[in-house]
């Protein structure tokens, strides 16, 4: 998977991962294309590891289902360091 397909890959979990979490997030596009990025690795990283998934293609199904995941678990770590509560305003 090329870098500019990556990024997207990144952006596009980490908006789907702030619309599944309850809450509010803080953060604009630049934190979600961060935090989509960081949470596409572990996802990848995690998937490889676990169940020797081949993340190297971006119309997957694995490949998007692992980076969503990924990203969920880093926004429940962002949210535990910021202190960010789950409760909407």
């Amino acid at each position: 998977m090329g870098f500019f397909a990556f990024l997207l890959l990144g952006l596009i979990a980490g908006a789907i991962a702030k619309a599944i979490l309850p809450g509010r997030q803080g953060g604009g596009w630049i934190a979600t294309l961060i935090l989509g990025v960081v949470g596409a690795l572990l996802g990848g990283w995690l998937g490889s590891v676990i169940f020797d998934a081949d993340i190297n293609r971006f119309w997957s199904l694995q490949s998007w289902l692992l980076a969503i995941g990924g990203s969920l678990i880093v926004l429940v770590i962002y949210g535990a360091l910021t202190g960010r509560k789950g409760a909407r305003a």
